[in-house]
């Protein structure tokens, strides 16, 4: 009887040890790697700049999808195809930045997105002149807007050289797209000066929104 205690006992010894050693081998936790650490917060500016960006970017890229549903298949399909694979990338871009330095999105994003949709298939269903009025007035406010903050930046005492850069070829090709409305006859849209200048002070006021919340 002492004999068989005596020999469980050292049979539970020896596994207690087995499953002690397979517990501290390396490979028993593969998971357990060092995680990078956190990115300091970014400064007031650049928080603001990064979240409102990324908002007009998302707004962008619903627009051009707007439009595309109603004009895709038509003349004017492929230019504004080009332009909206752009604004994807823009929205890509910061789509990292808010994420890389943990910015909050505006809580208006869901909202920009709906109406912007809505500000893109609207025009198109007005016709093609008219939407590229609507691509004359969002890339007159966003160069404008990009300008502005690629000063502010400058001026800052510390520049931050990746966002200068990004938001400097955005800028050209916010440019590109509103010429492009230009050459493919937008001040033909009837009620052209109306037309644009209601969409420049609800891009504006969508911009004045999104800095704060």
């Amino acid at each position: 009887m002492l004999r068989t205690a005596s020999s469980a006992g050292k049979q539970i010894i020896r596994l207690s040890r087995r499953c002690s050693t397979a517990t501290s081998s390396p490979n028993a936790n593969t998971d357990s790697k060092p995680k990078p650490p956190l990115r300091p917060r970014p400064t007031p500016l650049t928080d603001e700049i990064i979240r409102v960006d990324h908002a007009g970017e998302l707004g962008a890229d619903r627009i051009y999808a707007g439009q595309m549903a109603i004009l895709g298949n038509g003349p004017m399909g492929k230019t504004i195809e080009h332009m909206w694979e752009q604004e994807k990338e823009h929205r890509k871009q910061f789509e990292h930045l808010i994420q890389h330095h943990r910015v909050r999105p505006t809580v208006m994003a869901p909202i920009w997105n709906v109406a912007a949709f809505a500000l893109g298939a609207g025009t198109a269903l007005m016709g093609e002149k008219a939407a590229m009025a609507c691509t004359v007035a969002v890339e007159t406010v966003i160069v404008e807007h990009y300008n502005d903050q690629l000063r502010q930046i400058m001026e800052s005492p510390n520049p931050d050289k990746e966002l200068l850069e990004t938001i400097t070829k955005f800028r050209d090709e916010e440019q590109e797209h509103h010429d492009t409305g230009i050459d493919c006859g937008a001040e033909q849209a009837p009620f052209y000066n109306a037309l644009t200048e209601v969409i420049k002070f609800g891009c504006k006021t969508a911009i004045a929104i999104s800095k704060k919340i």
